[in-house]
């Protein structure tokens, strides 16, 4: 049996890591976040420029899926992540090596100028790795044009406003596997 992963994808600043914590708490499955590798990365190895922080978000997606091909067959693991960043071959390359497959993709999404706001917002209090506000212009632009990567079930998240976890969790449900043979998959009842 495979890994099953659940991804949370979105443009930077879509919601990804409230509706991560959410999903991963109600499932009682394990969270890997992209910008948590990313931090830890930038705390050992310190911050540089956009082609620098690219390096270390290719590095955190590589050890991410390192990590999911480590968990035991049948785990089910929540992955927090923007997955447009990077060719989709990028990504089926590292589910194939991980021995995992996709359950579904929790896309999140919302108004780019909510999203640009939020991003703006939070600048401050992140890690002087990631990129500043003047990215917020691009990220706008990109939250108009971003659409789910789409190799599994897509899930639309309206992020603008709470997300119902106990549909959501519901719905995820529906989309794993029957199957579960680790105390790490085994999923609570609603």
């Amino acid at each position: 049996m495979l890994t099953s992963a659940i991804l949370v994808n979105g443009v930077p600043a879509s919601g990804k890591s409230t509706v991560s914590r959410d999903i991963s708490r109600a499932l009682g499955a394990p969270l890997l976040g992209l910008d948590t590798v990313k931090e830890a990365l930038f705390g050992e190895l310190g911050a540089g420029d956009r082609l620098y922080n690219r390096t270390m978000g290719r590095a955190s997606f590589a050890a991410i899926w390192a990590l999911v091909g480590a968990f035991p067959p049948g785990s089910v693991v929540v992955i927090d992540a923007w997955f447009g960043f990077q060719p989709v071959e990028f990504l089926t390359e590292h589910v194939k090596a991980a021995k995992a497959v996709i359950a579904c993709e929790l896309w999140c999404h919302t108004d780019p100028r909510v999203i640009e706001r939020r991003y703006l917002d939070r600048c401050e209090r992140r890690h002087a790795g990631h990129l500043g506000p003047e990215y917020a212009p691009e990220l706008r632009a990109l939250a108009e044009r971003a659409q789910p990567i789409g190799l599994s079930p897509v899930i639309q998240l309206d992020t603008e406003k709470a997300v119902d976890t106990a549909w959501l969790v519901r719905a995820v449900k529906e989309l794993l596997p029957i199957e579960r043979t680790t105390a790490h998959s085994v999923l609570p009842a609603i």
